[in-house]
């Protein structure tokens, strides 16, 4: 019997990854690595040695990022190939972004073969206090983040 875990509060981190790929082998050529950083927003760094910054594509459909690149051999037509293990040609990772992040705001670098961007987590998810009324007691906040009521 197959049992389905459902988690609506999931952290968007988990609902991020969603690979062009199947099984759980990597895509041939741009490895990436996904990390937190404690402002809440979300850092993708893929390996793209060798890649014309120009060939790099990055696009925002609904809430799909999709990253392209293309690596072109370095050498001319009048040589001989013996060997190439190298990935050469076009690459694309895709990601489905969860709820929670902003979108509007993506921001990407490309610096020493690594491509790196930044999606920022949504203000509206961030954690805030919210006020309490209580009419025989008068109101009083209850714990539960930073910020104000809004």
């Amino acid at each position: 019997m197959a049992v389905l875990r459902f988690e609506p509060f999931r952290d968007p981190f988990d609902r991020l990854m969603s690979l062009a790929t199947t099984g759980n082998r990597n895509p041939l050529g741009m490895p990436l690595d996904i990390y937190r950083t404690k402002d809440g927003s979300y850092h993708v760094d893929t390996d793209l040695p060798g890649v014309d910054p120009g060939s790099i594509d990055i696009t925002l459909e609904h809430s799909n990022l999709t990253i392209k690149a293309e690596r072109a051999p370095d050498y001319g037509d009048d040589v001989q190939v013996i060997v190439t293990e190298r990935p050469q040609g076009s690459f694309v990772r895709q990601l489905t972004l969860g709820e929670g992040m902003d979108s509007d705001h993506l921001t990407a670098e490309y610096s020493g073969g690594v491509l790196h961007v930044i999606i920022p987590s949504s203000p509206k998810v961030q954690p805030r206090r919210i006020e309490v009324a209580h009419p025989e007691a008068g109101s009083r906040a209850v714990p539960g983040g930073g910020g104000s009521a809004g």
